[in-house]
């Protein structure tokens, strides 16, 4: 998930729930375990850019091509709740992004140009033409950005939890229920990064990257996003506490013909929060006819 620099600091500071003893959180301040990706069918690994990218294909040839990209310090592991359903009827293919999970950071700056970049080489690598793109946080930035640079490969967009320029933060503060989640998700993520890494000690390394790229990205503009045509939905859930929702309403405002949804009883981790209403929010767009 993305953790805006700035924001991320505090929220490795705090390290207990305040929630009365024997209460439990409410869904929306929690931070729920992932269960494991069911076996792929191919996986592999593609050189780009000063980068070694890992990617995942399950379903291969089995429905309509969906690639699902993760949010910042995560892997394509994230996806346990989502790979299982959306296989049924889609071929499903995941990438660890470059600097996380098995792919390497390469030389460069991170930049989410540079990740759709990366995304491209992963659907070329795998034969796929089009497809479309769910997206979480930092993925669905990138997912912005490939239904703007590459619209012919993009046949519909999901975006949860994205903004598009680095004026998005609320102002709200958050609730009392949500302290210990940043400390709970940034144990998870180190713990994930240093088993699944080609480098276990980087994941300090890792977050001072995306700390920089959070400084100066992303940043498109209302005429990049008026340009994008794949039929889109920008989601979030009710109780983001990142992004301010005027921001999430205006980024579906300024997509030509975008949907808006909102999930109620979750935050900024709604995908895990309640798997079924998202897989569902994701489904009826990917399933409406041409």
């Amino acid at each position: 998930m993305r953790w805006v620099a700035g924001t991320l600091a505090v929220l490795v500071s705090i390290t207990a729930p305040n929630i009365a003893a024997g209460q439990a959180p409410p869904l929306w301040a929690t931070v729920p375990e992932v269960p494991a990706l069911p076996r792929p069918e191919r996986t592999g690994f593609v050189d780009h850019d000063g980068a070694r990218l890992y990617f995942a294909v399950f379903n291969r040839n089995g429905g309509s091509p969906v690639l699902l990209l993760h949010g910042g310090l995560a892997s394509s592991e994230s996806w346990g709740f989502a790979v299982p359903q959306l296989a049924k009827t889609h071929e499903v293919i995941v990438m660890d992004t470059r600097g996380h999970g098995r792919s390497t950071i390469g030389p460069a700056p991170l930049s989410y140009r540079r990740f759709a970049s990366d995304a491209i080489v992963v659907l070329d690598a795998t034969g796929v033409r089009k497809a479309s793109v769910v997206g979480l946080s930092d993925g669905g930035v990138t997912g912005l950005i490939l239904a703007i640079d590459h619209p012919e490969r993009v046949d519909r967009l999901f975006v949860w939890g994205a903004n598009f320029n680095t004026h998005a933060e609320t102002t709200v503060p958050p609730d009392p229920a949500m302290k210990g989640m940043g400390a709970v998700f940034m144990a998870r993520m180190e713990a994930q990064y240093r088993a699944l890494s080609p480098t276990p000690d980087g994941f300090k390394a890792l977050r001072a990257a995306l700390a920089d790229l959070y400084e100066k990205e992303p940043d498109l503009a209302p005429a990049e996003l008026g340009a994008i045509r794949a039929r889109t939905v920008v989601a979030d859930g009710a109780h983001e506490q990142f992004i301010a929702a005027a921001h999430t309403e205006m980024l579906a405002h300024l997509i030509p013909g975008a949907k808006l949804v909102i999930l109620p009883d979750v935050s900024h981790g709604g995908p895990q929060q309640a798997p079924a209403a998202f897989h569902a929010a994701v489904t009826e767009l990917l399933d409406q006819p041409e």
